[in-house]
């Protein structure tokens, strides 16, 4: 089976990622997404980021009615900071009965050169980019391994999301209603 690796923080998950993922499961090649919940972004502050185990969860309840996405939490168990060429090799020999691709947007690829060991990853595994606005044409648009996928994309973030919570507004339609009741429920962000 191909699998799609959606990395990211999903802090918190909302209906931007869930568009994107359904999106490339449903018009390409793969048969499922995988989302696979980063511990910490070295770039991103550990202050407003949920644990780990607790956006995992709010991503199994966001996709818990999809059998064509799953959550993956295989970078809890690696060293950090983790790095992508090493999920994508440890995955590929945990389950060797699969292919895996990654998913990522444009302005990742426009900054692929920068990450460790990118060749091996373009060498091995395909790439399906969604395009962002403005995003500039890279050196890597027209490789071999490189498949733009045309998807929706809604201008939502999870800084504003956060930001909404901590101002006491209405979260709602951001994110699938058992994640928003989930948050509130625990208390995230506040």
């Amino acid at each position: 089976m191909t699998i799609g690796l959606f990395f990211g923080s999903f802090n918190p998950i909302h209906h931007g990622h869930l568009i994107i993922a359904n999106t490339i499961v449903n018009y390409t090649d793969l048969k499922q997404v995988w989302f696979v919940i980063s511990p910490h972004n070295p770039l991103k502050k550990q202050e407003s980021l949920l644990h780990e185990h607790d956006r995992y969860d709010m991503v199994d309840k966001a996709i818990a009615d999809n059998p064509k996405l799953k959550s993956c939490d295989i970078e809890f168990h690696l060293p950090r900071p983790s790095y992508t060429v090493d999920t994508l090799v440890h995955l590929s020999e945990k389950y060797p009965q699969h292919q895996f691709a990654l998913i990522m947007g444009g302005d990742n690829l426009a900054t692929l050169q920068k990450w460790k060991n990118y060749e091996h990853i373009l060498a091995y595994y395909p790439i399906y980019v969604y395009p962002r606005p403005s995003t500039p044409s890279t050196e890597f648009d027209t490789h071999p391994k490189v498949t733009f996928v045309k998807a929706p994309l809604l201008d939502i973030s999870a800084t504003y999301i956060r930001e909404a919570i901590q101002q006491n507004k209405s979260i709602k339609y951001l994110l699938p209603e058992a994640v928003e009741q989930h948050i509130y429920r625990k208390n995230f962000y506040i």
